[in-house]
């Protein structure tokens, strides 16, 4: 049974897929919400509310989308939302790139295994840069590129996400990326 299935049923009122749902998506929607608020805590707080917010609207789901796409925008816009009521917090709304994702091990950046320390340092301060750049992208700019390139979402999901048509989310993506590479011209 696929996950819109497993909702459907869920609407229908057959609880039993919806700690399936929680098990499948829990930590995937934890690293979402941490690469932009970087408190585990919180993200583990607005995670449970993305799912709270999934049940309470099991009465209303269409499958028109994917799940994923859909929890993915619930998560959004709980992110978005808490990133605006913490504004004035800047390390609420940081966002990491080169946290190890603990699902895979891997950081987003792939380093030598012997690196030197001026190596180190250099890949310290070119992350940072990167950090610092990506935080202040828009912020459809800023979920386009966290969904693109750190969730593996392709151009038709963060478009049905962010609510863009798939040359919009292209066209959005492609600024992002464009104002990343201008800004960053000195560490590639």
């Amino acid at each position: 049974m696929d996950d819109a299935a497993i909702m459907l049923a869920l609407r229908d009122g057959d609880m039993a897929g919806f700690d399936f749902l929680i098990q499948k998506y829990r930590k995937p929607i934890i690293h979402f919400m941490y690469r932009m608020v970087h408190n585990q805590a919180v993200a583990e707080e607005l995670a449970q509310e993305v799912f709270l917010r999934v049940y309470r609207s099991r009465a209303t789901y269409r499958a028109e989308a994917r799940f994923s796409t859909w929890l993915y925008r619930i998560a959004t816009n709980l992110g978005v939302n808490h990133a605006r009521d913490t504004r004035h917090e800047r390390a609420a709304s940081m966002v990491y790139l080169d946290e190890t994702d603990s699902e895979t091990g891997m950081t987003p950046d792939v380093a030598d295994a012997t690196p030197s320390a001026e190596a180190n340092l250099l890949r310290r301060e070119r992350l940072n840069a990167i950090r610092q750049h990506v935080l202040a992208l828009p912020e459809r700019q800023r979920m386009a590129v966290l969904m693109h390139k750190y969730e593996g979402m392709d151009y038709k999901q963060i478009g049905d996400v962010l609510k863009l048509s798939e040359s919009a989310t292209k066209s959005l993506l492609f600024r992002a990326y464009q104002t990343l590479r201008d800004k960053l011209k000195s560490f590639i």
